[in-house]
């Protein structure tokens, strides 16, 4: 029993928009409170015409609840769960910075080739990430079973302080959270998805641990080995593509490295890394076995430099989207 219950009311006040997908928006929002309080917030909201299906609702619902504990710092917090006007939304932890596609698109566009221990690292707090989440248990400490199932270069960000981020977890598998129709559907992005998940199998924390591989062999060489000209190719290459000796690809990275890259691209379960607690431990003994390796300060001197500090044009615009969907969201009251 609750020893005692505060009511009050948040304003969110949309600045502007940050990312626009299929199915949401991402805004970035001043949350206000009393005596002129102001947090700067992101604001996930639901597009119209999303808001009347039931179960994409009930998944959206599911993975606010999901994330609400997951407090780590390799991990997007959640703040609050809404609804105005028969709009939903989900308050987060804004990151002044870019996820991995639009940083490996200024690298490319500059012609910078990211460093082997910048690539690691960044890897390597993914992990850490996977690792807290997979781990996380509920309030009578059963395991929550969580996989990601989406870890790919849009759901990384790296801040300008450099710290790396890992976001949605609007397929994540847990229970009692999410509708799963896992072995019917396929979900993700079909490039960074393991073997198991393209092949509609039953997926668990190993699944995570592949997709953390493609996006490591991603960021060393420039290029994600198993994209393809569709979905459809790129799944096929996922399950069968002969998996390549990186070693030849690329002449920074030696017989360790490949072997940590092999270990995480295995169709075989039973050699993969077990858990991604394995993976992390592997990743931060080679970059830091010399006595001294990357660190956020590291990272966050590079990209400030790859960036000039400021977030592409391509991550920020106009509040656009629909009369409807500006009405509903760019003054938001919500009772906590």
């Amino acid at each position: 029993m609750a020893l005692f219950t505060i009511q009050n009311e948040f304003r969110y006040d949309i600045v502007r928009k940050i990312f626009e997908g299929g199915m949401g928006v991402v805004y970035e929002a001043e949350q206000r409170g009393t005596r002129d309080f102001v947090k700067r917030v992101a604001i996930k909201v639901v597009r119209p015409n999303y808001a009347s299906q039931k179960t994409f609702i009930d998944n959206f619902i599911g993975e606010a609840k999901l994330v609400a504990d997951l407090i780590h710092t390799n991990i997007v917090q959640t703040y609050h769960l809404g609804e105005a006007n028969g709009v939903y939304f989900i308050s987060m932890e804004l990151i002044r910075g870019v996820n991995l596609e639009q940083f490996g698109q200024q690298l490319s566009d500059k012609r910078r080739l990211l460093p082997r221990e910048l690539a690691i690292f960044i890897t390597s707090r993914v992990a850490r990430g996977l690792a807290y989440a997979h781990a996380k248990t509920d309030k009578d400490g059963k395991p929550m079973g969580i996989v990601h199932r989406d870890v790919s270069f849009k759901n990384v960000m790296i801040a300008f302080e450099g710290d790396v981020k890992l976001t949605d977890f609007g397929i994540a598998k847990a229970k009692g959270f999410l509708t799963d129709q896992e072995g019917e559907v396929v979900a993700g992005k079909a490039d960074y998805m393991s073997p198991e998940q393209a092949n509609f199998q039953i997926t668990d924390k190993r699944s995570d641990i592949f997709s953390a591989g493609v996006v490591l062999g991603h960021l060393l060489l420039g290029k994600n080995i198993f994209k393809g000209q569709t979905a459809d190719e790129s799944r096929q290459r996922v399950m069968n593509m002969e998996i390549p000796d990186f070693r030849k690809l690329d002449e920074r990275i030696d017989d360790p490295l490949n072997e940590i890259l092999q270990r995480c691209l295995t169709r075989d379960l039973n050699q993969r890394y077990s858990c991604a607690d394995e993976l992390m431990t592997a990743l931060e003994y080679y970059i830091y076995k010399g006595g001294y390796g990357p660190t956020n300060e590291t990272l966050g001197k590079f990209i400030r430099e790859l960036f000039g500090q400021m977030v592409p044009a391509a991550a920020l615009g106009p509040v656009r989207g629909g009369t409807e969907l500006i009405e509903t969201t760019a003054r938001v009251a919500a009772r906590a």
